[in-house]
């Protein structure tokens, strides 16, 4: 008999890569902006708070995964841990923060291609564009996202330089910017919380590596020292650059710090759009995928887990996610839109830490005080994000707890 090759498996270098292109998507290029608003000159603060509490949830997210390997993420470690209501809050959070993050992506994509009267309108197009290539089943490779991710950082670092060789014409922080209000830092790390997307990727490796009980939390690690690093030097430049006031201002901000030179923009603009479009392609498909696990469960409506039969994409559930994405494009500014997402990812988070407080001890891999300074920091982020994002995002929860109550009772009856 033939004996099966197994297939390749990457190291901690590998493993890095694929972590730092998950968490380099549209945040970086967008979420300064709404955070600057809110924490004006203590946006590094913001900053700082947003990656603790996103390195607690990653550490309770890969404890969880040791032990719960099967797909289906916090929806599922929910489920087994906590209960079945907690599961299904975990899953519609994270299907409905996705879903604010496809439209996040989508806007930021336009605003670095079109000028602003026009981004709306473009963004609906990009939107339009990627969920047909969705619905015919072309997915991104982790070797493109590598790649991308690697061209995205290269292009930031560029961005940073030509910045300081050839400053633009900023703005300087006014006195009201330096105020310091706790609320403002809170509302601001909540917001930067979506920079840090995609982190969950590194805790999911677990198949993908060799050595993994040692290549996962060290390819964790050096992603967020990485990223957090490039964003660090980012924040710290757009505030040197620009000023809070300014960069509150800018549609796009990374494009706003090298203005003085057309073919910095030009190639700022492109890394911009390629970046949020490679990332919007990647979370309609998992925000979808999640929709449709909770579809057969019955969790939401079963017609989200009918897949086509040539392609197995779940076409209903990729044109749900749409639809809901359109419309948020439709209403919402990139501020409100990105506190929608940090509502619905966070709640998400809050239901995994949670979950990790409740595994035995074999199965614990970090100190228990991780995962409660996880939660508690979710909480405190939910509870301060913009008031509209808040108050639609928990609008929205209820309305799917309201749908489940529903479904449960068709079926029982």
């Amino acid at each position: 008999m033939q004996q099966v090759a197994e297939p390749k498996k990457t190291g901690t270098l590998g493993a890095t890569a694929i972590g730092v292109s998950a968490m380099l998507g549209a945040g970086v290029f967008s979420a300064f902006a709404p955070a600057a608003e809110a924490a004006g000159s203590w946006l590094l603060m913001s900053l700082a708070i947003a990656l603790v509490v996103a390195a607690s949830n990653a550490a309770s997210t890969a404890q969880l995964a040791r032990q719960h390997p099967g797909a289906g993420g916090v929806y599922l470690y929910g489920r087994e841990q906590l209960g079945a209501w907690p599961g299904f809050v975990a899953g519609w959070g994270f299907v409905i923060g996705k879903t604010a993050s496809v439209a996040a992506m989508a806007i930021t994509a336009a605003a670095y291609l079109v000028p602003e009267p026009f981004a709306r309108p473009a963004a609906l197009v990009v939107l339009l564009a990627v969920t047909a290539a969705g619905m015919l089943g072309i997915t991104r490779t982790a070797a493109i996202a590598t790649v991308i991710g690697s061209v995205v950082t290269v292009g930031l670092l560029g961005a940073l330089v030509t910045s300081q060789l050839s400053p633009p014409l900023f703005g300087s922080a006014s006195e009201d910017d330096a105020v310091f209000s706790a609320l403002g830092v809170l509302q601001g790390a909540g917001i930067l919380f979506f920079a840090f997307a995609g982190y969950a990727r590194v805790a999911t490796l677990s198949e993908e590596v060799r050595d993994p009980r040692r290549t996962v939390p060290r390819a964790m690690l050096l992603s967020f020292s990485i990223v957090s690093a490039l964003l660090a030097a980012l924040g710290w430049t757009l505030l040197a650059t620009l000023g809070p006031g300014r960069l509150a201002l800018s549609p796009a901000p990374v494009a706003a710090l090298v203005e003085t030179q057309p073919v910095a923009v030009t190639v700022v603009s492109v890394l911009a759009a390629v970046s949020s479009i490679g990332a919007l392609s990647a979370v309609l498909a998992g925000s979808s995928r999640t929709a449709m696990a909770m579809g057969r469960r019955r969790d939401l409506p079963g017609l989200l887990a009918r897949q086509q039969a040539s392609t197995a994409v779940p076409r209903f559930a990729v044109l749900a996610v749409a639809a809901g994405a359109t419309l948020l494009i439709c209403v919402g500014d990139i501020r409100e839109v990105i506190g929608f997402s940090s509502a619905g990812v966070l709640v998400y988070y809050l239901i995994a830490n949670l979950s990790a407080l409740t595994q035995s001890r074999e199965h614990r891999t970090v100190p228990r005080a991780v995962s409660v300074f996880g939660a508690v920091g979710c909480a405190v982020l939910v509870a301060t994000l913009p008031p509209l994002s808040l108050a639609s995002a928990l609008g929205v929860l209820v309305v799917g707890v309201l749908a489940r109550l529903a479904l449960r009772r068709d079926i029982v009856s």
